[in-house]
């Protein structure tokens, strides 16, 4: 008498990509890149189609192009018609939502779980409390919050009149969210600086603000994330914006994203707040009472360097923590950084762009769960 095991093993059959989701990967990639420019991630899709055959006669960039047509993902600008070969076409909303998506799958994905909490940290992840309520199963969420009889039943639902399966989008988990709150600004330094020497940084920086807008949406629902910019100035971006942001001719006034950082904070209720800034470069630049512009790039200019310190007491004062990201390596740019940190009491990580969304992902994690009451 054979007795058979409840487990089936069966050969991997690895999943097969159409031509569109095969170019479709790429073309994320390249979109995020160029800031949103689509002809130039076309351009640049067209010449790595040349070097490296990604498509052929059955499938061509033009047919490509028509697909992200029907499938709603880029539409004609303003007033341009469009002649199905890349020009006068911008990204649509859902494509939008897409990229952040992306980038949480990218930045996400690479962190590894625990059987107690959802990344790797000292803390076990307890104080959550469940809401009774169940929601879509999505990338991230623990697989022991999988709720199998409604999944069960949603795949009863949709196989009428067929054979059963079960598949991603039967999935649901029961909601539950941590009893505190986070209100969270994030600084992004785009300065000349974060394109100079030939080493592209912005689009890590980009990378991280969509995949960490798109983690607290969909798992934090009640934090709140602000995103704001700084070169000569600084100002508030809307999450739509994102994948568009690109560097500038600017100096680093790290001063003026400090001073809206706050502000932005000062009007949440949250009691939880605090600030985190990815900049590679020096403070440079100070605004004067006058409107002018005070600049000066060589070295550490001591009337600046003051000011930020003065930042980084009042955010103290505030109970706003800033954990500073800090990409360049120079040692003296590194002291600068560990001063105004010890002058907030903060955090700093001085890091290069690799590793840059793990970090700043643990951080927020391990920041939420310290803050548990």
């Amino acid at each position: 008498m054979k007795f058979k095991s409840g487990i089936n093993f069966t050969k991997h059959v690895p999943k097969i990509q159409t031509p569109f989701e095969r170019l479709f990967e790429i073309f994320k990639e390249l979109i995020t890149h160029t800031s949103g420019d689509f002809d130039e991630a076309i351009e640049w899709l067209r010449e790595l189609d040349v070097e490296y055959q990604l498509t052929d006669e059955d499938y061509t960039i033009d047919d490509f192009i028509e697909d992200l047509k029907q499938k709603a993902y880029i539409q004609p600008k303003s007033g341009a018609g469009g002649d199905g070969k890349g020009d006068g076409f911008t990204l649509t909303p859902k494509t939008e939502k897409l990229l952040r998506e992306y980038a949480l799958k990218q930045i996400f994905g690479n962190l590894k779980k625990t059987s107690a909490g959802n990344h790797k940290t000292k803390n076990t992840g307890s104080g959550q409390e469940n809401t009774g309520e169940f929601k879509s199963y999505q990338f991230g969420d623990p697989l022991e919050k999988i709720a199998m009889t409604e999944s069960i039943k949603n795949a009863q639902i949709r196989n009428l009149g067929s054979d059963f399966t079960l598949q991603d989008q039967d999935l649901v988990v029961e909601d539950s969210l941590f009893k505190t709150q986070m209100s969270t600004v994030l600084m992004i330094d785009i300065s000349h600086s974060m394109i100079l020497y030939g080493e592209d940084r912005i689009t890590p920086a980009k990378k991280v603000a969509m995949a960490l807008a798109e983690l607290i949406t969909t798992r934090y629902p009640k934090d709140t994330l602000d995103i704001l910019v700084f070169g000569n100035d600084a100002s508030q971006i809307l999450l739509k914006d994102l994948p568009y942001l690109e560097v500038g001719p600017y100096h680093t006034n790290t001063v003026a994203g400090l001073e809206l950082a706050m502000d932005l904070l000062r009007r949440k209720k949250n009691t939880n707040k605090q600030i985190f800034m990815i900049t590679d470069g020096k403070p440079s630049c100070l605004k004067l009472p006058d409107g002018s512009y005070y600049k000066n790039s060589v070295g550490l200019d001591e009337m600046i360097v003051e000011k930020c310190y003065n930042m980084a007491r009042q955010a103290k004062k505030l109970h706003i923590p800033i954990t500073t990201f800090m990409i360049a390596q120079d040692p003296y740019l590194q002291q600068f950084i560990r001063t105004f940190t010890e002058a907030n009491r903060g955090k700093a990580f001085f890091t290069g762009l690799k590793g840059l969304g793990e970090m700043i992902f643990e951080d927020y994690e391990k920041n939420r769960k310290k803050r548990l009451e």
